[in-house]
């Protein structure tokens, strides 16, 4: 995810980091089945990632969305250097290597399989992805085969308006971070996507964790 200011290092909101009550995560949970997206709730985090590799056919072709909470759980790991699946973000980094950026392209756009996080969850059930260059967002919406979202429940919010302010209060100061360690120049929340539902049963999974994972 790369906001409108450019050079100036804000801080994160940290209201935005507490977890959500029980009841919170019931009734996001329910509205999120209700809104087409198989819903699973995590105890801990090892839990989640037992979860991931459960619903992952082995020799899957599988594409890994940069994410803290992968990182965070080994997930990443295990599906890019395991070798028990085809993993599209290996493929992508030898393309990188060659300047091949046609090709990383559309290798990226319809993997069977993609996984991540999201940056808020209403308790309607509607999702919230931000993202710099967009990259992840069109496997997200209709590309990939099989979408599945690790989050933690601190990312739970009461409604969209409240889901924006924690992309822009929250999320985007910590990733901006990131961003100016790893890539040396600052993020920017270029575009955020809103999914309010899912029409193919089974395409995507959500695995709310009762922790606080990622941004």
């Amino acid at each position: 995810m790369t906001t409108a200011i450019a050079n100036e290092v804000l801080a994160p909101n940290m209201t935005f980091a507490e977890l959500a009550s029980e009841g919170q995560i019931q009734r996001t949970a329910q509205a999120l089945e209700a809104n087409g997206m198989r819903t699973y709730i995590a105890h801990t985090g090892d839990e989640a990632r037992r979860i991931v590799l459960g619903l992952l056919p082995e020799g899957a072709e599988v594409f890994t969305s940069v994410s803290k909470t992968l990182d965070s759980l080994g997930i990443s790991t295990e599906i890019d250097q395991s070798g028990r699946f085809k993993a599209i973000r290996s493929k992508l980094y030898e393309l990188y290597q060659q300047n091949r950026t046609d090709e990383m392209r559309k290798l990226g756009a319809s993997p069977d399989f993609i996984i991540g996080s999201v940056h808020a969850i209403t308790e309607q059930g509607q999702v919230l992805v931000a993202s710099g260059t967009g990259s992840q967002l069109g496997p997200y919406t209709f590309g990939a085969g099989h979408v599945i979202w690790v989050v933690g429940a601190q990312k739970i919010v009461r409604d969209l308006d409240e889901g924006m302010r924690r992309i822009n209060e929250y999320a985007y100061p910590l990733e901006d971070v990131r961003a100016r360690q790893v890539y040396g120049k600052p993020s920017r929340v270029n575009k955020v996507l809103l999914i309010n539902g899912e029409g193919k049963p089974d395409r995507v999974s959500v695995i709310l964790v009762r922790e606080n994972l990622g941004f």
